[in-house]
C-alpha cells in the first residue's frame, strides 16, 4: 500500500489531476459511443479479424520458430512452416501472390486454342503441383468450367493441412472430378490415379526423356500448373524432370514463382521468349533472395532456367509484385513440350515460307545440315536466320526459340538483345500509316499471284495488301515494337469480334484490354509482342487517357497540333474541319482560321524545322531534310535567275501565294508543309475521305473516315481462317539482310516506301540494297517508292543495276503550283522501278 507521504498518492488524489483522468475517459467514452452508433458492427467485427490473421500470419512467417527440421522429411517442414496458418493461407496470400490470376488465363486460352483446333481431342487433365489450398482451381472457374471442361483435375502438394483445407473446398463445391493427391511432385505418377480418357492404362517410367517421342507415356497432363511451389521445393531438378515427363504432348504448362536474376546470366540464350524487365538490379537479388530464404522460399535464378530449358517457351513475362511500397520480382511461363518427332520437318516448313523457297523435306533437312560431309552448297540455298538458329540449338540440345512454340508462325525469330534492336528503346516510331492505301492499290494492282515485301510501318498498309489476297505477304522493319503494333492488330482479327476491334483501333481506347490480352490475345501472339504489350498495352489504350494514337514518336505530333490549337484559340475550328460535309466549307476554315496556326512560320522555325522533332516526331531523318532542302535551294536558284532580269528580290512562294524569305533556319521545311498541307485541305475531304489528317486532329478515327481495314467487311474477311493473313510473314531486321536472304527471283512487289531516302549518296549501302532488291524480284517485278526528292539521287542507282525508273507521281504541277498526289500528299515523288535486265 502506497505510504500518504509518496509522490504516487498526492499525485492519485490530486483533484485537478483525478478531474483530468476522468475527461479523458469521459472523451473516450463519447468518441466510442459516436463511432459505435455509426458504424455497422460487422465492419468491426471484419476489422477485428482481419488484424487478427495478420498478426497471426506475421507471427507464422517472421518469428515462429522452425520445429520440423529433427526428422529431415521436407513434410515436416512445410507442416511447421503451414499448419499454423493453413486456415488463414488464402485471406493472406491475395496481395503478396500476384499474377496467379493472369497466369490461369493465359493456361486457360491456351488449352482453349488447343480444343478448338483439334491439338487437345477430348477433355484434358489437370495437374496443378504444389496447388496448396485449390485457390488455383476454384479460381480457375473464371475462365473454364472446371466441373464440365476437364475430365480429372488433381491438386498434388505435400503439406497435409493444405490438403485438408483443400478437401474441404471441393466438398463445399461439390466438384467431384477434382482429386486432392498429398504427395511429393517427385514421385507423383499420374499413371496411379488416371486411367486416362481412352481407357488405357499409363506405362509411367522416371527419367524417360521428354526430348525423345517415342518413349513418351500413352496418357499425359493436357495441364500442369505450379503456383509459387517450385521455389519452395529444394530439390527441383527431379521435380521439373518429373513434370516435363507427366505433360502430354499436346500439352501446356504454366507457372508463376517469384525469382531474380542478373542480365549476364540469360544474355546468351536466345530461347527465353523476351527479357523486358527480366533483370533485377543487385540490392534487389540481395534482398529478395536473403528476405525468402527465412520462410524456405529460394528464389536462385537456376529454377527459372531449368524450367525454359525443359520446356518450350509459348509466353514468358516479368512483373514487380507492389506490396507495401516494395516491387517483389516474378514472373510468368507459359510453355509446352520442347519438340515432337516432327521437329526437322517443322523447321524446314517454316524455312521455305521466310525465303520463299522450295520445300525440303525433312529427310533432305536432316542429312544436309547435321551430316559430316561438309558438301559444297548451291548458290541458290537460301537459309533464315530462324533455321540457323534452330540448327544450333538442336545440335546443342536446346529448346528452340520461342517462335517455332507460337500457334501462328507468322512472326519469324531476332535476337531482340542486339543493339540495333535495342535503340529504339522498346518505343515505336509510327502509330498509324502515313502511306496512302488507296493509291498503292491504284498503282500495284495486286492479284493472288504477287509475292510481296513491304516495310512493317504501322501495319495498316500490309493489311490493305493482304485484303487483296496475295499469295504471301513479308513484312519487315528493323523495329521491334513496329512489328509487335501489326501482330496485335492481326492477332485482333484472328480473336475478336469486330466491336472489340474497333474500339482498339478505331477509337484507340478499351477498358478491358488487359482482359481481352489475356484471355483472347495472348494465343495468337508472339511471346515477345505478348511481353511488351503486357507492358505497354494497359496504358496505351486506356479508356480515361489520350488512346493509342497519342503513344509512340508521332504522339509528339499530334500532341502539338492539340496543343496549338488550344492555345491560339482554334482548337474547335479543327474539330469542324473533321465535320464538315463540303469542301467548301473545308476550304474557308482552313483559309481563315486553321492555316494561320499549323503553317506559322515560328512554328517552322523553332520547332518543325528542328532535326530532333523532325526524327522523334515525324521519323524524318537527316539524310531526307538534305533532301527536302536541296530542292528548295533549287527552287529559289530558278526563281533567282528568272527574276534576275527584273531585279526583284529573291522570296519562296508556298501554295496559297503566301511569300517567304529565302533563308532562315526551318524555311525549307515550312515550304515543304506549305506544299503538304494547302492541296490536302483544298482538294479531299477529311470528314469521310481522309482519316490521315482527320487522325491528327481529333486523335481517333470515326465511323465514316478510316482505314479500309477497319471497316465490318474487312474484318469479315481478314477474320476468315483461310484469309491472306495465314500467309504473313513478319521479319524484324534491315531490309537488305531479309532481301539477301530470299531466293532469287521469288518477289514480284517490293514496297520500300520512303527508306532509300535514308541512306547517303557517299555511301554503299543503297548500292548494295538496290542490289539485292534485283537478285530477289522476278523480272517484270515492281518497286514501289515514295520519296521528299523531286529527283531523288538513287533512282540512277537503280537504273544502272538492271531497272527502269518512271515516276507516277509529282507534288509540283508543271507551272510551279503545288497539287495533291494522294490523301497524304507527304511525298514529293512516288517511283515506280520495274527490272528488266537481271544483276
Amino acid at each position: 500500500m502506497a505510504s500518504t507521504t509518496s509522490p504516487l498518492y498526492h499525485t492519485a488524489t490530486n483533484p485537478i489531476n483525478q478531474l483530468g483522468v476522468g475527461s479523458v475517459a469521459l472523451a473516450v467514452l463519447l468518441i466510442a459511443y459516436f463511432v459505435l452508433s455509426y458504424t455497422d458492427l460487422s465492419l468491426v467485427k471484419k476489422s477485428l479479424s482481419a488484424t487478427s490473421t495478420y498478426a497471426q500470419f506475421a507471427y507464422t512467417c517472421f518469428f515462429k520458430p522452425h520445429d520440423g527440421d529433427g526428422s529431415g522429411s521436407q513434410q515436416d517442414a512445410l507442416e511447421s512452416f503451414y499448419k499454423s496458418q493453413a486456415s488463414i493461407y488464402d485471406a493472406t496470400r491475395s496481395k503478396l501472390l500476384q499474377g496467379r490470376e493472369d497466369m490461369l488465363a493465359l493456361v486457360a486460352a491456351q488449352v482453349k486454342y488447343r480444343r478448338q483446333t483439334g491439338q487437345i481431342s477430348q477433355k484434358p487433365i489437370w495437374v496443378d503441383i504444389g496447388g496448396g489450398t485449390g485457390w488455383n482451381i476454384e479460381q480457375m472457374q473464371e475462365q473454364l468450367d472446371v466441373p464440365t471442361f476437364f475430365h480429372a483435375v488433381y491438386l498434388v502438394d505435400l503439406s497435409t493441412s493444405l490438403c485438408e483445407i483443400a478437401r474441404k473446398r471441393f466438398e463445399r463445391l461439390g466438384w467431384k472430378n477434382v482429386h486432392v493427391i498429398c504427395e511429393d511432385a517427385r514421385t507423383f505418377r499420374l499413371s496411379d490415379y488416371e486411367a486416362g480418357t481412352d481407357g488405357q492404362k499409363r506405362d509411367f517410367s522416371i527419367g524417360k526423356p521428354v526430348y525423345d517421342e517415342d518413349s513418351r507415356d500413352v496418357v499425359g497432363a493436357d495441364v500442369l500448373t505450379m503456383s509459387y511451389s517450385l521455389s519452395m521445393i529444394p530439390e527441383f531438378h527431379p521435380a521439373v524432370d518429373s513434370v516435363a515427363n507427366l505433360l502430354a504432348p499436346n500439352g501446356v504448362v504454366g507457372l508463376v514463382d517469384f525469382y531474380v536474376q542478373n542480365q549476364i546470366e540469360f544474355s546468351g540464350r536466345n530461347y527465353i521468349g523476351g527479357a523486358i524487365d527480366r533483370h533485377c538490379m543487385w540490392i534487389s537479388r540481395v534482398f529478395w533472395r536473403t528476405w525468402f530464404e527465412l520462410d524456405r522460399v529460394n528464389l536462385e535464378s537456376a529454377r527459372r532456367d531449368y524450367i525454359e530449358y525443359k520446356f518450350g517457351t509459348i509466353l514468358s513475362t516479368n512483373r514487380r509484385c507492389h506490396l507495401l511500397g516494395f516491387r517483389i520480382p516474378y514472373y510468368i511461363f507459359v510453355g509446352c513440350t520442347r519438340s515432337s518427332g516432327a521437329v526437322l520437318r517443322e523447321v524446314a516448313e517454316e524455312n521455305a515460307a521466310v525465303t520463299e523457297s522450295p520445300f525440303i523435306s525433312a529427310l533432305d533437312l536432316h542429312s544436309q545440315t547435321l551430316s559430316l560431309n561438309n558438301r559444297r552448297r548451291s548458290s541458290t540455298e537460301r537459309r533464315s536466320k530462324a533455321y540457323d538458329t534452330a540448327v544450333v540449338n538442336l545440335a546443342a540440345s536446346l529448346p528452340l526459340p520461342a517462335a517455332y512454340y507460337q500457334n501462328h508462325k507468322t512472326r519469324i525469330y531476332y535476337d531482340d538483345s542486339l543493339q540495333k534492336h535495342r535503340q529504339f528503346n522498346d518505343e515505336y516510331i509510327y502509330a498509324f500509316t502515313w502511306e496512302d492505301s488507296r493509291t498503292d492499290a491504284r498503282l500495284l494492282k495486286i492479284t493472288s499471284d504477287d509475292v510481296i515485301l513491304a516495310i512493317t510501318s504501322a501495319g495498316d498498309n500490309i493489311l490493305s495488301y493482304a485484303l487483296e489476297r496475295p499469295k504471301r505477304i513479308h513484312a519487315v522493319d528493323l523495329n521491334p515494337a513496329q512489328n509487335h503494333l501489326l501482330e496485335l492488330k492481326v492477332a485482333a482479327f484472328r480473336a475478336l469480334e469486330y466491336a472489340d476491334f474497333w474500339k482498339l483501333f478505331g477509337e484507340g481506347k478499351h477498358a478491358d484490354f488487359l482482359k481481352l490480352l489475356l484471355e483472347q490475345l495472348s494465343p495468337h501472339l508472339s511471346s515477345q509482342a505478348f511481353d511488351y504489350w503486357l507492358h505497354a498495352g494497359p496504358a496505351a489504350f486506356d479508356s480515361k487517357g489520350k488512346g493509342l494514337y497519342f503513344t509512340g514518336g508521332s504522339r509528339h505530333a499530334l500532341q502539338l497540333v492539340s496543343w496549338l490549337g488550344s492555345l491560339l484559340g482554334v482548337r474547335e475550328d479543327m474539330k469542324k474541319l473533321c465535320e464538315v460535309e463540303t469542301l467548301a466549307e473545308q476550304r474557308e476554315i482552313w483559309t481563315k482560321r486553321v492555316r494561320r496556326v499549323l503553317l506559322s512560320q515560328l512554328l517552322a522555325y523553332f520547332v518543325v524545322g528542328s532535326e530532333r522533332f523532325l526524327w522523334k516526331a515525324l521519323g524524318v531523318p537527316g539524310e531526307q531534310r538534305a533532301m527536302i532542302e536541296e530542292d528548295y535551294g533549287k527552287t529559289i536558284a530558278a526563281r533567282a535567275a528568272e527574276k534576275a532580269k527584273t531585279g526583284n528580290s529573291v522570296t519562296g512562294v508556298g501554295a496559297g501565294g503566301q511569300k517567304a524569305s529565302s533563308g532562315g533556319p526551318g524555311q525549307a521545311i515550312w515550304n515543304y508543309g506549305v506544299q503538304t498541307l494547302d492541296p490536302v485541305a483544298h482538294d479531299t475531304l477529311l470528314s469521310n475521305d481522309n482519316h490521315y489528317y482527320l487522325l491528327c486532329l481529333l486523335g481517333s478515327y470515326t465511323l465514316h473516315s478510316h482505314p479500309n481495314y477497319l471497316s465490318p467487311a474487312s474484318h469479315a474477311r481478314l477474320s476468315s481462317p483461310s484469309s491472306a493473313l495465314t500467309n504473313l510473314r513478319i521479319h524484324t531486321d534491315e531490309l537488305a539482310e531479309v532481301f539477301a536472304r530470299m531466293q532469287p527471283e521469288s518477289l514480284t512487289i517490293a514496297v520500300l516506301m520512303d527508306s532509300m531516302d535514308w541512306f547517303s549518296p557517299s555511301g554503299p549501302e543503297a548500292e548494295a540494297q538496290v542490289q539485292a532488291v534485283n537478285r530477289a524480284l522476278k523480272m517484270g517485278g515492281r518497286v514501289l517508292l515514295r520519296s521528299a526528292g523531286l529527283e531523288p539521287w538513287y533512282i540512277k542507282t537503280f537504273e544502272a543495276s538492271g531497272f527502269v525508273g518512271k515516276r507516277v507521281a509529282c507534288r509540283i504541277g508543271r507551272s510551279g503550283e503545288a497539287v495533291c498526289t494522294d490523301r497524304v500528299n507527304m511525298y514529293a515523288s512516288t517511283w515506280i522501278c520495274t527490272k528488266v535486265e537481271g544483276v
